[in-house]
C-alpha cells in the first residue's frame, strides 16, 4: 500500500511503535544492517535479553515497520538441522502521516509523467539542471548552468580528487574527525543524508547509498527518477569540491541507483 494512501489510524499505529525507546533502538539497529538479523544479534546490539528483544521485534513486525523471514544458517539443512531461525529486516512498506491528509506523491507522479512524455526533452533537461542545483544548494558553489557549463553524463571515470577520509563501513557525518579532508567527507555525507539518502562508506571509500529517497517515483518512472538521482548526487559532490564524475549510475536491488566511487 502506498504511504500516502495508507489509512491514518494504520499509519499512526505503525509510527507509535517507535515511541518506546527500546523498540526505536532495535528498529534503528535492524534498519542499519545490509542483511536480515536474528534476535540474538539484535538483543546483543542494544544490550537486552533475547526474550525481550523477540517481544519488541515482533511488535515492530506487527506494526509493519519490520519484515520477518525464517532461514537456517548457510550450509545447514536436511534432517536434524533444527527449525529455521527467525530473521528481521526493515520493511519495504512506507509509513507516512500528514495531518490533514496530503497527496504529494500523486502530484510528483503527474509531474514526472509530464517530464517523461515531453517530446522536446527541454523539460527533462530543466529538471536535471534543477536537481544538480539542489545538490549544490547551501554550499556557495554555483551550478554548472550558472558558469556556462552543462552537466556531463556519467562516464564511470574517477579522476584525481582530494583525499576523502570519511568513516568506513556505514560511517556517517557525525563520526568524522577534525582534519580538513575528513570535514569535507563529513559534510558530503551530511548533505546526502539531508536529501533523504542513507550513505554508508565502505572500506575502500565507496559511498553506498542504501536507499532511494524517491522509491515510489522510481517504481513509477524508473529511468527518469534514476537520472534525477544521478544529477542530484553529482550536484552534492560538486558542491563539496569533489569530482561529480565519481557518481555513477549503477542500479542494484534495494539500493539507490547511484554509486559514489572513492576519491582517487
Amino acid at each position: 500500500m502506498d504511504a500516502e494512501h495508507q489509512p491514518l489510524p494504520d499509519a499512526l499505529s505503525g509510527l507509535s511503535a517507535l515511541v518506546d525507546p527500546i523498540r526505536r533502538r532495535l528498529y534503528d539497529y535492524v534498519a542499519g544492517q545490509d542483511s536480515p538479523v536474528r534476535r540474538e544479534a539484535a538483543a546483543a546490539a542494544v544490550g537486552i535479553s533475547r526474550t525481550l528483544a523477540a517481544y519488541h521485534l515482533d511488535r515492530l513486525t506487527e506494526a509493519g515497520l519490520l519484515a520477518a523471514t525464517y532461514a537456517r544458517p548457510e550450509g545447514q539443512g536436511g534432517p536434524g538441522a533444527g527449525r529455521p531461525a527467525k530473521h528481521y529486516q526493515r520493511s519495504a512498506d512506507e509509513v507516512s502521516v500528514t495531518v490533514p491528509p496530503r497527496t504529494y506523491v500523486l502530484l510528483a507522479r503527474l509531474l514526472t509523467d509530464a517530464v517523461a512524455t515531453d517530446p522536446t526533452g527541454a523539460v527533462r533537461a530543466a529538471l536535471m539542471t534543477a536537481a544538480e542545483s539542489e545538490g549544490r544548494a547551501g554550499t556557495g558553489r554555483p551550478a554548472a548552468s550558472d558558469t556556462g557549463d552543462t552537466a556531463a553524463p556519467d562516464t564511470g571515470r574517477r579522476p584525481a580528487a582530494a583525499p576523502e577520509t570519511g568513516s568506513r563501513s556505514g560511517g556517517t557525518a557525525g563520526s568524522a574527525a577534525e582534519d580538513p579532508g575528513t570535514r569535507v567527507a563529513g559534510g558530503l555525507l551530511g548533505a546526502l543524508q539531508a536529501r533523504g539518502y542513507e550513505p554508508a562508506v565502505t572500506d575502500d571509500g565507496t559511498i553506498d547509498l542504501r536507499n532511494c529517497p524517491f522509491h515510489q517515483l522510481a517504481r513509477h518512472q524508473p529511468e527518469l527518477t534514476c537520472q534525477l538521482n544521478h544529477a542530484l548526487v553529482r550536484g552534492v559532490l560538486a558542491g563539496h569540491g569533489a569530482d561529480p564524475d565519481r557518481a555513477q549510475l549503477m542500479p542494484r536491488p534495494g539500493r539507490c541507483c547511484v554509486l559514489v566511487h572513492p576519491a582517487q
